[in-house]
């Protein structure tokens, strides 16, 4: 009775708004500590480096639901990542990024598609985090119209390191072509950035 009657109290003490909620089972999953070497982005989302099979399970069981890949199957052989993930239940998606010549428009577009589907708290990942750091970079500046600076800060917080002065001239020379309207790509806009 002295919980009901503390609760009636701590209720009428704030707005409506101040009321305490109980997390949701995306808040809940996501706060294991196997999931600190992964950044979090934002919410929902953690992306970062390569997972080994060992792995797989436990990040299942920390609440991940759906694991998006954008390593090629060649930097892991011997780990079937994808009957790995599926066999412990949950969604496997892959977008095989290579390096810098696989940062294209049709790329980021579908990265952009995986993203928006994603099913549950998901986590997004490649060898070390920059290949994923470097969509988000491009989806940004590229669908979502952010300024140069805002793209790379956002790709920094997915985890963009190595591959930022590659990302940053290529959101230079879309933004040239687009300036331009210069669809076959003069010379000038060869050397933006």
């Amino acid at each position: 009775m002295s919980l009901i009657a503390l609760a009636a109290a701590l209720s009428a003490c704030g707005t409506p708004g101040d009321a305490p909620r109980a997390p949701t089972h995306q808040e809940m999953t996501m706060q294991s500590p196997v999931l600190d070497r992964f950044k979090s982005p934002v919410a929902g989302f953690r992306s970062g480096g390569r997972i080994a099979a060992a792995e797989v399970p436990t990040l299942r069981a920390a609440g991940i639901r759906h694991v998006i890949n954008l390593a090629p199957a060649s930097e892991t052989p011997g780990f079937d990542e994808a009957a790995a993930v599926r066999g412990a239940g949950m969604r496997y998606d892959t977008l095989p990024i290579a390096g810098a010549g696989d940062l294209d428009r049709e790329a980021v577009l579908a990265f952009d598609q995986l993203l928006q589907a994603a099913d549950g708290p998901a986590l997004v990942h490649c060898g070390s985090g920059n290949r994923v750091g470097a969509l988000v970079a491009l989806r940004a500046a590229w669908l979502q119209g952010a300024d140069d600076a805002s793209a790379v800060e956002e790709g920094r917080r997915w985890g963009l390191g190595g591959l930022e002065g590659e990302v940053r001239q290529r959101i230079a020379r879309e933004r040239c072509l687009a300036d331009a309207g210069d669809a076959d790509g003069g010379p000038r806009c060869d050397a933006a950035g």
